[in-house]
């Protein structure tokens, strides 16, 4: 076995402890995996996966048998005090996630947390990242910028981080599902503007990888009318300090409904009134339909 997977983390006179390795898996083209990356893969004692299917296909094309054992998040607690145990007692373990590295968006973090206090050492084995594959070919600044991952699900959890995002001057990184991708560019565009610059990367590193660019307002447009598939990695450009305007995320849409519902009293359709005033106010046509349609509906 490797000298790496042999260093532990004990005094002289200690049991070894063992290790955990926190291995990053490719987020779509195999190629990406690292060499270092499948030599601990193979010389591991245990792998834990979020989903052992898919780290079954991973060892069978890099032609590894390996013993696995399921590591998901509805059960994170209880498998981590399980492999906590192996860990004391000097197993070395792989902890890998369906895609990307563990931890990031994906189960681990109890666990890393539970063999930093019991002193096992912690070995990150880096590879490559949704977060910063889309986040440097963006196109948007990379200097500074934060990480999201997902959005809250809770429709109050989720408008209060929209709201303290529409205050942040970094570049914003964040993840979504297909199914929630067009209902998230509407939140967006309410909460941070229309016209706030956004790259959606689809399938990143995979055949059909995209860089789609353009504002809030025209990705609502422009994907509510497309077949949503695939995973999503959306890059938005943080607040600009220089404008000294006032932040789109306090845009008024109940003042709009109330106009919108006076005009429909004296005869008016809504379509064409709310068509008028997104033009008016340069806002997102759909953004501000679905809001009055929800407050109708409230």
């Amino acid at each position: 076995m490797n000298e790496e997977l042999r260093a532990g983390n004990q005094t002289q006179g200690e049991p070894a402890a063992g290790s955990l390795y926190l291995v990053t898996t490719p987020i779509g083209n195999l190629e990406d995996l690292t060499t270092r990356a499948a030599r601990i893969l193979k010389e591991v004692d245990l792998i834990a996966a979020e989903d052992t299917r898919q780290a079954r296909k991973l060892l069978a094309h890099l032609g590894i048998q390996q013993r696995i054992v399921s590591y998901y998040r509805e059960k994170e607690q209880e498998r981590a005090a399980l492999l906590l145990e192996y860990l004391k007692n000097g197993a070395k373990i792989a902890l890998v996630s369906d895609a990307g590295t563990p931890g990031l968006s994906d189960p681990g973090t109890v666990l890393v947390a539970k063999a930093v206090a019991s002193g096992v050492r912690v070995v990150p084995v880096p590879g490559v990242s949704a977060c910063l594959a889309a986040l440097v070919a963006s196109g948007l600044p990379t200097a500074r910028f934060v990480f999201e991952g997902f959005l809250p699900r809770k429709p109050k959890e989720k408008k209060a981080r929209l709201a303290a995002l529409a205050q942040e001057e970094r570049t914003i990184v964040l993840y979504e599902a297909p199914h929630r991708l067009v209902e998230t560019l509407e939140l967006l565009a309410q909460q941070l503007g229309p016209g706030r610059p956004v790259v959606i990367a689809r399938e990143l590193t995979k055949k059909f990888e995209e860089f789609w660019r353009g504002t809030l307002a025209e990705a609502v447009r422009v994907w509510s009318a497309r077949d949503v598939r695939g995973e999503f990695t959306l890059v938005l450009a943080g607040r600009s300090p220089e404008t000294g305007e006032e932040e789109p995320s306090v845009v008024d849409y109940d003042c709009f409904c109330q106009e919108i519902e006076e005009r429909c009293r004296t005869g008016e359709k809504a379509s064409a009134v709310i068509r008028e005033i997104a033009r008016r106010e340069n806002l997102s046509r759909s953004a501000l339909y679905q809001y009055y349609q929800k407050r109708k509906g409230d």
